[in-house]
């Protein structure tokens, strides 16, 4: 009876490692969209993100005279793609839509900061939080035209933002990758 209590208990205890094992290797297949909770996750952020931008002296004059509907929507098509959604970005490349907005390094780690600081109220956690600041930080090269800590500075008359968008194409929302037999 002993021997097949202890025959038992090794199944139970090995049966327990393999559960665990499957679940680990789940959750490492899966992409950081998915971890980051999809598209509303996603769009809920971006909200905040945009909303707490508005409001840092630091860097929302950058955002003067910029179409907000459109930077929120190429913000989420951006994140969406980046972390593995089924979004396609359909905005400018950085290096265009950022030219002659002068961001300074100062103004780009404000945004950072401001980033984080949505990251944490809606308690991301630090795995995928770094994951998304690694996918997004090597954007600094192609956003920051100015090598200083200065932060609040003018957006130059000669900045060009880009049109508006259209109100059915706000409507439309982020454009989706068309999955075969997923959508």
């Amino acid at each position: 009876m002993q021997k097949i209590k202890r025959v038992a208990l090794t199944f139970f205890v090995l049966g327990a490692m393999v559960v665990t094992a499957t679940a680990q290797e789940t959750m490492m297949k899966k992409s950081l969209y998915d971890r980051l909770g999809g598209l509303p996750a996603i769009k809920a952020v971006i909200d905040d993100f945009v909303g707490r931008v508005a409001a840092d002296d630091r860097i929302n004059k950058k955002f003067g005279k910029s179409d907000i509907a459109r930077v929120k929507l190429h913000l989420v098509e951006q994140v969406c793609a980046a972390t593995g959604g089924p979004c396609t970005y359909t905005g400018l490349d950085m290096k265009k839509s950022h030219k002659n907005m002068k961001v300074t390094e100062g103004e780009f780690g404000a945004l950072v900061e401001d980033l984080v600081a949505t990251l944490d109220k809606f308690s991301v956690p630090q795995t995928e939080k770094d994951e998304l600041l690694g996918i997004l930080g090597p954007l600094k090269s192609q956003i920051v035209e100015v090598n200083s800590a200065d932060t609040g500075t003018p957006l130059p008359a000669n900045f060009r933002p880009a049109r508006k968008l259209s109100k059915k194409r706000v409507a439309a929302g982020p454009m989706m990758k068309k999955m075969k037999g997923k959508m």
